[in-house]
């Protein structure tokens, strides 16, 4: 029979991951006896409604924070069930695969008010150990092991300030790059959803981060005419301010009006001067002309 083994259980959305998961790694392997530590990415965590960064992506980033951590397993268990997966659920999985002496489930302190609400609770409090990981000044019941964390940080507020000081060092520009260009398709999504909505046409838009232009993205559509393009003006001026966007300056003249949101810039153009200027092909071909004059 296989040798018995202590083991401990690290899930979450890891959404981004942090330097405060990093350090709660730390801490578990020198301060507890474990012969593995399991970090499991979940789907979806089933308290939540969803995820920003695809589990795919989150696996990914993991596997390479922990890749030189020898007790350290990245666990693909959750996301392969492509939905959302219970703590019990994955403790009885692991407790199939090894011959078990002792299983650590590590928490956060903020888990702990709803903790009596996990599935199967009861049981789960049977099967394993608690290590739970401060957070907050969330006072910790004396019958659980207590592990003193010193970053204070949340995965949410991450994602919006993109803080590099908090992001593992070995993935951080590739999770604030990933972050960016999420917000930036959001607001896309809401930019074009107005001028759909308002009767604009043929919509296109142009991805310009890696083309060395001045703005990020391009946003080009079709006005009906000069009043509808007036029109339309007005509703996204209206719009884009309510959803907190700032409109740095408009150009117009009637047959073509431009909008400088400072990373984006939208054309709206008569169908006239959309087929006389052709701004698609000087977008799509500014690329390989750049490349040609360097």
């Amino acid at each position: 029979m296989n040798k018995k083994m202590n083991i401990a259980l690290f899930g979450g959305s890891f959404d981004p991951p942090h330097i405060g998961h990093e350090q709660i790694v730390k801490k578990i392997i020198n301060k507890i006896k474990i012969d593995k530590l399991f970090i499991v990415p979940t789907y979806i965590n089933p308290f939540k409604e969803k995820f920003y960064a695809e589990q795919n992506i989150r696996y990914k980033w993991l596997k390479t924070i922990f890749k030189n951590y020898k007790k350290v397993s990245i666990l693909d268990y959750e996301i392969k069930q492509n939905r959302a997966v219970t703590t019990i659920e994955t403790v009885k999985y692991l407790k199939k695969l090894y011959n078990i002496n002792n299983f650590y489930l590590i928490i956060g302190a903020d888990n702990l008010k709803d903790l009596h609400k996990w599935k199967n609770f009861n049981q789960l409090n049977k099967l394993v150990t608690f290590i739970v990981a401060t957070r907050n000044n969330i006072k910790v019941p004396k019958n659980l092991i207590n592990l003193k964390i010193s970053a204070n940080i949340s995965s949410t507020k991450l994602r919006e300030t993109l803080d590099k000081r908090y992001l593992p060092t070995s993935v951080s520009d590739e999770i604030i790059k990933y972050y960016k260009r999420k917000q930036m398709n959001k607001r896309i999504d809401f930019i074009t959803s107005i001028i759909d909505e308002k009767k604009g046409k043929n919509i296109k838009v142009f991805d310009m981060r890696e083309k060395d232009y001045f703005v990020d993205t391009v946003i080009i559509s079709t006005t009906l005419g000069e009043r509808h393009g007036a029109s339309l003006l007005d509703d996204l001026k209206n719009e884009t301010k309510k959803n907190g966007e700032e409109i740095l300056g408009v150009e117009e003249s009637g047959e073509w009006i431009v909008l400088d949101l400072g990373d984006i810039l939208i054309h709206l153009m008569t169908p006239e001067y959309r087929a006389k200027y052709n701004i698609e092909d000087f977008l799509k071909n500014y690329e390989n002309n750049k490349q040609t004059e360097e």
